[in-house]
């Protein structure tokens, strides 16, 4: 989701001055490629784009191709490859427009208009996400036969009961987008049945990551800027009301001071969050700590020396394999910018479940693949 609040103010912009845009996603990759299916950027008629879907080769052909590709005003799939070749055929339809640049992949990104007055239900499912902190899955059909019973760009999502012409197909893609909420991944898949195919991504948006910050130190201020950088949501707390003020962290979207001998109700704010103890006061750390241990943070992290780690542990009467300690990855420096690098390097490596290495050892390819999978469909006639 990073990006995506400059790119729903943009196009909050448009909308208010009736004009339309276009959005390119990104909604299959085959091979490398520098963004995943789901990257999304907006093309205004006239200034800059807003948002990348590539490492900044595709964006200026996007940019001066997308409107009078669609000129028809219907959402149409662009495809370009990154290989190695430069055998562009640019009236081939079928073909990908070639770059050569040697990365191996091919990139599928759909471009569609948004008007004004007619609202997206992308958009309007990415505002959803955002607003109300709750994951959501939609599918958008991206290829399909001559005759099958669906368009480019046609969108079912979990959120709504809205259906294709195709009531079977309808239901299929219902019962993958349900298990789309469920693995927490996109994914595609490929319809078959009497009339053709339909080609389908399933992308499962997921609400912006979250940030707990114990501690509203100076060192804090840092980690919010880079955290919201990343668009994360980002919670600060300390029981100390003279560092817990707003103005001290303009772009926090929470700044709560919790006085420690007044009961707080942690889990509707850490449940699931990323979570930094780092209050430079053994007191706090140990009254935090103590309850954070027992709840249940996606990551738990305490600031300071592993000897005073482990004596807080000792205090609190309570051990913890899941207790990231010292926080952060082994990085250098000791600047406070240097200290929040490390943190959010650390908590992004967990949250995505890697290792936080280098990737010039790494042995898996960086993004796992995503698969086509088939799906065969009795012979039913459209509703």
């Amino acid at each position: 989701m990073s990006g995506l609040n400059d790119l729903l103010q943009a196009i909050d912009s448009a909308a208010q001055a009736g004009e339309e845009t276009i959005l390119a996603t990104v909604v299959k990759v085959e091979g490398s490629a520098y963004r995943r299916p789901g990257a999304r950027m907006l093309i205004p008629l006239h200034g800059r784009t807003v948002g990348t879907v590539s490492g900044g080769c595709l964006e200026q052909d996007l940019a001066k191709k997308a409107w009078w590709l669609t000129d028809s005003g219907e959402p149409v799939v662009r495809r370009y490859s990154t290989g190695a070749t430069e055998d562009e055929d640019e009236d081939d339809e079928q073909s990908a427009l070639t770059f050569g640049l040697g990365c191996n992949g091919t990139v599928f990104v759909l471009l569609e208009r948004l008007r004004a007055k007619n609202p997206s239900p992308a958009i309007d499912l990415l505002r959803r996400v955002r607003e109300h902190q709750q994951p959501a899955a939609m599918a958008t059909v991206i290829a399909t036969s001559r005759n099958a019973s669906a368009r480019v760009g046609d969108r079912l999502r979990s959120d709504t009961d809205e259906t294709l012409r195709n009531a079977q197909l309808s239901s299929a893609i219902r019962n993958d987008l349900h298990k789309t909420l469920l693995q927490k991944k996109s994914s595609l898949r490929l319809y078959t049945d009497a009339r053709g195919e339909v080609e389908v991504f399933f992308e499962y948006v997921a609400p912006p990551a979250r940030l707990v910050i114990f501690g509203a130190g100076h060192d804090a201020q840092p980690l919010v800027r880079m955290a919201k950088l990343l668009n994360w949501h980002v919670s600060v707390i300390d029981s100390r009301s003279h560092f817990a003020r707003p103005e001290r962290f303009p772009q926090a979207d929470a700044v709560i001071f919790a006085n420690l001998e007044n009961p707080f109700e942690l889990n509707p704010v850490i449940d699931g969050a990323a979570v930094a103890v780092m209050t430079h006061s053994y007191r706090q750390d140990r009254h935090w700590l103590g309850q954070l241990l027992q709840a249940a943070p996606a990551y738990l992290g305490q600031l300071g020396p592993k000897e005073r780690t482990e004596r807080l542990l000792t205090d609190i009467g309570r051990s913890s394999s899941a207790l990231h300690y010292p926080m952060g990855l082994d990085l250098g420096g000791d600047a406070p910018e240097s200290v929040a690098l490390s943190i959010l390097a650390e908590m992004t490596a967990v949250l995505n479940q890697r290792q936080g290495g280098m990737l010039r050892h790494r042995v898996k390819p960086i993004h796992q693949a995503d698969l086509l999978v088939s799906e065969k469909l009795a012979a039913m006639a459209d509703l």
